[in-house]
């Protein structure tokens, strides 16, 4: 086998026989053969509803720091509705709705937000001056 064919794909260095070598370029065939007749191979990937919650709400911050408010929302609405009782979903909600000039939306995001806030006990975690507070 040319020297370039192993630099171009390094697991033919562990393919030393050719017997290796077929069974894996058979292996490949048919993997190939299935993706392009349509043959589905899915995958079922779960994700904690917490972790997917905390993500969109990462990537609703990082779309409010870039000032794409309207992205912003979506995101944090996209945390809301997989994680209803987070404050901070709901609570950036309300700053990109705010943002956007919905406030009446925005409102009911802080109040909801507040709510659940007073509700778990972490009430002081909320920034003081916003809507959500009350203070």
């Amino acid at each position: 086998m040319p020297a370039s064919a192993v630099a171009w794909f390094p697991p033919m260095l562990i393919l030393r026989t050719t017997s290796h070598r077929i069974r894996f370029a058979a292996v490949l065939f048919v993997a190939l053969a299935a993706v392009s007749c349509g043959t589905k191979v899915e995958r079922e990937v779960v994700v904690d509803p917490q972790l997917r919650s905390q993500a969109l709400i990462d990537s609703g911050n990082a779309s409010f720091r870039r000032a794409d408010f309207a992205n912003a929302a979506k995101r944090y609405a996209s945390a809301v509705s997989d994680k209803p009782d987070d404050p901070a979903a709901y609570y950036g909600l309300g700053m990109a709705l705010s943002k956007l000039g919905r406030d009446d939306e925005a409102r009911v995001a802080y109040g909801k937000a507040r709510e659940l806030a007073q509700r778990s006990g972490d009430g002081d975690s909320l920034p003081v001056g916003h809507p959500a507070t009350g203070r």
